[in-house]
């Protein structure tokens, strides 16, 4: 499987939980191909022969980060037709943020209206503070959520 991990990440939350998702993929089926992109340095071209899309941000107001955001308008109507997809987010653990929302919810929204197939329900990973740290076992329960995936979609 052809597998591509596009993150961004301001602090580096985000992205230690995309390589933690990329690593859990790899050893867990030798045959996938993993690639991890950060947003501002992805092209539409990178979703062509790919059979699973995952897409990661921090959460900013209950949304995807400027970069993410600039990312899934550039996907065509209908881009992601046979493509697998699902999200996550980093967030804080606030209430404020409960009432707006987090961000992978509406990544996967938006890669649904593109015709992505969603494959898991999109994950939020705690960081403690506004810089980080990730909370306590947020990287194994990225790698625990990314070997669901791939149980899920063999």
């Amino acid at each position: 499987m052809n597998i591509l991990i596009i993150y961004d990440s301001l602090y580096g939350n985000t992205e230690k939980i995309a390589q933690a998702v990329a690593e859990a993929l790899t050893p867990s089926a030798p045959s996938n191909v993993v690639k991890i992109i950060r947003a501002d340095e992805a092209k539409i071209s990178d979703i062509e022969s790919i059979d699973l899309l995952i897409i990661g941000s921090p959460t900013h107001g209950g949304r995807p980060s400027p970069a993410i955001k600039a990312f899934l308008d550039k996907i065509p109507a209908d881009g992601l037709k046979n493509i697998k997809v699902t999200a996550f987010d980093t967030h804080l653990k606030i209430f404020i943020l409960k009432i707006f929302g987090y961000a992978a919810g509406r990544i996967v929204k938006e890669l649904q209206g593109k015709g992505g197939q969603l494959v898991a329900a999109p994950a939020g990973f705690i960081v403690s503070g506004t810089k980080g740290p990730l909370g306590q076992n947020e990287m194994e329960r990225a790698a625990g959520w990314a070997k669901e995936i791939l149980k899920n979609n063999q």
